[in-house]
C-alpha cells in the first residue's frame, strides 16, 4: 500500500498540472470505490475549481474553490494520474474508477485494479474531523523526540505495530516502519514502553531521514505504485530490509530474517537489531 513517501510525491506531481482548473465533470465509472451516491459526488463537483493539493497521512487532498475536499486514498493499487488529453492506446489506464475531466481539456483518472481505494467528496469539517483523528506529521518541524518519547510510553504494543497506527503517527506503513526500525537498530517486537530514550531519539531521526530519503527518490515501487505521471519509484534499490529475506545485512552480512506478527510480515538483522 502506497505511504507517506508515494503520496507527497503524487501530491508534488499534481499540484503544478491541476491547480487552477475548473473540473467540467467527474465520471464514476466504479461506484464501489466512493462513500456516497454517484450523482450526489458528480453533481458536487461540477463547476468547482481547484485551489490546491495537499497531503494528510497517505491521502491525497484536492482542495476546492468552496473548501471542499476529494480525499483519495490509494488503497493497495490505486493510482492518480494526469494526461494533458484523453488517453489513447497503450497508455490508457485499463481500470479507470473516476474520471475527471478539466474545462481546458485534460483528465485527471483515479485508476484502481483491486478497488481498495477510496475517492471521496468532504466538506471542510468532516475534512477537519478526519484530519484531526490521525496522528502527527512526521516531518514537520513540530514533532520532536520528545512527543515521541511520551507517546511511546504509554504503549505496550510492538514497536512496529504502533508506528502502523495512524492515530500515533501519521503516514507510515510496513515498508518505511522497517526500514526506520533498522536504522533506529530496535527490533520491531520490542514494545513501545521498553525503548529508551536514545534509541527513541534514533528513532525520530530514522523516521525523518528514510521518509524523506524516500521522497526524494519518488517512492518506492514494489509492483504497482506509480507517479503523477505513470513512472516508478527508485526507494526500492535503498531498502535495507524490508522484502529482504535471506539476504545478508547491508551492515553486517548477517542473512535479513522474516517475522510474522498481528497477521503482518516484519523484517530484521537479528544482529543490528538485538531484541531487549
Amino acid at each position: 500500500m502506497p505511504e507517506l513517501p508515494e503520496a507527497e510525491t503524487i501530491v508534488r506531481g499534481l499540484r503544478p498540472r491541476v491547480t487552477g482548473k475548473t473540473i467540467a465533470r467527474a465520471e464514476v465509472l466504479r461506484p464501489d470505490i466512493l462513500r456516497e451516491p454517484k450523482r450526489k459526488f458528480t453533481l458536487r463537483l461540477r463547476s468547482r475549481g481547484i485551489d490546491g493539493v495537499t497531503r494528510r497521512a497517505k491521502n491525497i487532498v484536492i482542495e476546492l474553490d468552496d473548501k471542499s475536499v476529494i480525499w483519495v486514498n490509494l488503497g493497495m493499487t490505486g493510482r492518480l494520474l494526469h494526461f494533458p488529453s484523453p488517453p489513447t492506446g497503450p497508455d490508457r489506464p485499463t481500470h479507470t474508477a473516476v474520471r475527471f475531466r478539466f474545462e481546458e481539456g485534460s483528465t485527471l483518472i483515479f485508476d484502481d485494479v483491486r478497488r481498495f481505494g477510496t475517492v471521496e467528496h468532504l466538506e471542510a469539517s468532516l475534512r477537519t474531523q478526519r484530519s484531526e483523528a490521525m496522528g502527527p506529521e512526521p516531518l514537520t518541524d513540530t514533532w520532536l523526540p520528545e512527543h515521541l518519547l511520551e507517546s511511546l510510553s504509554r504503549s505496550r504494543a510492538p514497536a512496529r505495530s504502533w508506528l502502523l497506527d495512524q492515530r500515533r503517527i501519521a503516514g507510515i506503513g510496513n515498508i518505511y516502519a522497517a526500514e526506520a526500525l533498522f536504522l533506529a537498530g530496535i527490533d520491531p517486537r520490542t514494545p513501545a514502553r521498553d525503548i529508551d530514550q536514545v534509541r527513541v531519539r534514533a528513532l525520530h531521526r530514522s523516521i525523518r531521514d528514510v521518509l524523506q530519503k524516500a521522497i526524494d527518490a519518488g517512492g518506492t515501487t514494489l509492483k504497482d505504485y506509480r507517479n503523477a505521471e505513470g513512472e516508478m519509484g527508485e526507494y526500492g534499490r535503498q531498502l535495507y530490509v524490508y522484502g529482504r529475506e535471506g539476504s545478508p545485512c547491508h551492515r553486517c552480512d548477517s542473512p535479513i530474517e522474516r517475522v510474522v506478527f498481528s497477521n503482518r510480515s516484519a523484517f530484521l538483522c537479528p544482529v543490528c537489531q538485538p531484541s531487549l
